[in-house]
């Protein structure tokens, strides 16, 4: 085990930052106002955040720092957030990019939310808690190589009713050009942006909500790009494909001739999960995932070339199917697809396989170090700032862990985060300073309070 890291290199880190943070500085200028110092605050109150953080706590923690500035950094300041995205995915490029062992992916969280009035909130599908719930729905995009990773681009999922309703959407900001975009939609114009970017990619992996929907896959295929997707079990595949056509009109039936192509000559397309019954033991080989913290990660897996049922009923373009089940406990099985060339290894379509654990990995150093979920903003704004800003500070983590990482092998971005936790400087709260954010506190319970018991009227 290696292990050289010295209390030099501890302290250096603090001077890194602030060097990566420069990097960034023109971003937070514009003609009327300079915000840069508050972004380097933001950051500083994410590091030095434990457990969940929100403004307060930020302008508790960080020095000659305030609740309002922040909030208005986050909330109102005119600097774009997409420029900064475009950054970082050029810095993340330079540190991690690699166009046979890279790969982005597509993948969703849902942010539970209280009330009407944050932007995008509805009653619907929340992933964080497993049910239908009132949450804001982001898109992400993410980048993996081994077990390096972090988010580099997000999109805010609009429902049919936000964009219908005029009134929500002046309140909160909604740009007007905005028009309705399904989630798959997003998802398509983040891996063009990050194409225009010159990002370099190996594959593009996608969990099941994404990997199911055949006209995203088309869309990837189409580019001749390589892309691997979760899919349901129930999923209807053909080992042949089957002969398909415009049935001709039975007699003695009334209406119109059918226009409509439809399987006319073949099976019925058979379910993935019944499918791998089926499969002999020849069919099965020992593949190499990843690495884990403990140990190296091996599965059973077994790749057949088919033709998925499409959407529309009709098979889609021949791919492979790849079945994956833990070897100690043949109960977790994953399927997935893949337009992956077809002389494409069983080690390569592993390597890609495994990949997705990474990006599940992400959305937990994003929750549990960056305090993506921690925000008290309702604009569209607002949204867009916080979450850019956390992205910026998962990115500032993973270089640093990067660099000390040469020095100790199981360096982790937790472990950088604890670093800072300790060598950033921390802010001496007077008796005044303290009173003032108890006070704050208080006018948000009371105004929480009273939004509640208007709700229930």
């Amino acid at each position: 085990m290696k292990f050289c890291i010295s209390e030099k290199d501890i302290h250096s880190s603090l001077h890194k930052l602030n060097c990566f943070q420069e990097q960034y500085i023109q971003h937070f200028i514009t003609k009327t106002r300079d915000m840069s110092k508050q972004s380097y605050q933001y950051i500083q109150g994410k590091l030095l955040a434990k457990g969940n953080g929100n403004m307060c706590t930020y302008a508790k923690e960080v020095n000659d720092c305030n609740n309002q500035s922040l909030q208005h950094f986050v909330s109102n300041s005119p600097w774009h957030h997409q420029p900064v995205l475009d950054h970082i995915q050029q810095d993340v490029s330079a540190l991690i990019g690699d166009a046979h062992h890279g790969s982005i992916h597509v993948d969703e969280c849902s942010f539970p939310k209280q009330g009407n009035d944050s932007v995008g909130v509805k009653r619907q599908h929340c992933g964080r808690l497993g049910k239908t719930a009132n949450c804001q729905i982001g898109v992400f995009l993410g980048y993996t190589k081994d077990s390096y990773r972090t988010l580099i681009d997000e999109r805010l999922y609009l429902p049919h009713d936000w964009i219908t309703d005029k009134k929500r959407r002046k309140k909160c900001g909604i740009p007007e050009q905005t028009r309705f975009k399904k989630k798959t939609e997003l998802a398509w114009e983040m891996i063009q942006h990050a194409q225009q970017n010159n990002l370099p990619f190996g594959w593009i992996g996608m969990d099941c909500f994404y990997g199911r929907d055949s006209w995203l896959r088309n869309q990837i295929d189409q580019q001749e790009l390589i892309y691997i997707a979760d899919i349901p079990c129930n999923l209807g595949v053909w080992l042949q494909q089957p002969k398909t056509g415009v049935p001709q009109r039975k007699k003695g039936c009334r209406g119109r001739n059918p226009t409509r192509k439809k399987v006319i000559e073949g099976s019925e397309a058979t379910k993935v999960n019944d499918l791998k019954d089926q499969l002999d033991d020849e069919h099965w080989h020992q593949v190499f995932i990843r690495d884990t913290e403990r140990r190296e990660l091996w599965a059973d897996m077994a790749c057949l070339r088919i033709f998925p049922r499409e959407q529309d009923g009709l098979p889609g373009n021949e791919c492979w199917l790849i079945i994956r089940k833990d070897p100690n406990n043949h109960k977790d099985i994953k399927y997935q697809l893949s337009n992956a060339p077809v002389n494409t290894s069983i080690d390569r379509l592993g390597e890609m396989s495994g990949s997705r654990y990474w990006i599940e990995r992400t959305f937990e150093d994003g929750k549990g170090i960056a305090g993506l979920a921690d925000y008290q903003v309702r604009s569209w704004t607002g949204w867009h700032h916080h979450i850019t800003m956390t992205i910026l500070a998962m990115l500032y983590l993973m270089d640093l862990s990067i660099d000390l990482g040469k020095k100790a092998d199981f360096l982790t971005v937790q472990d950088v985060k604890e670093i800072f936790e300790v060598i950033m400087p921390k802010r001496d709260i007077t008796n005044d300073e303290l009173l003032e954010l108890l006070y704050e506190k208080h006018k948000r319970r009371i105004s929480a309070r009273n939004s509640h018991h208007r709700r229930n009227k």
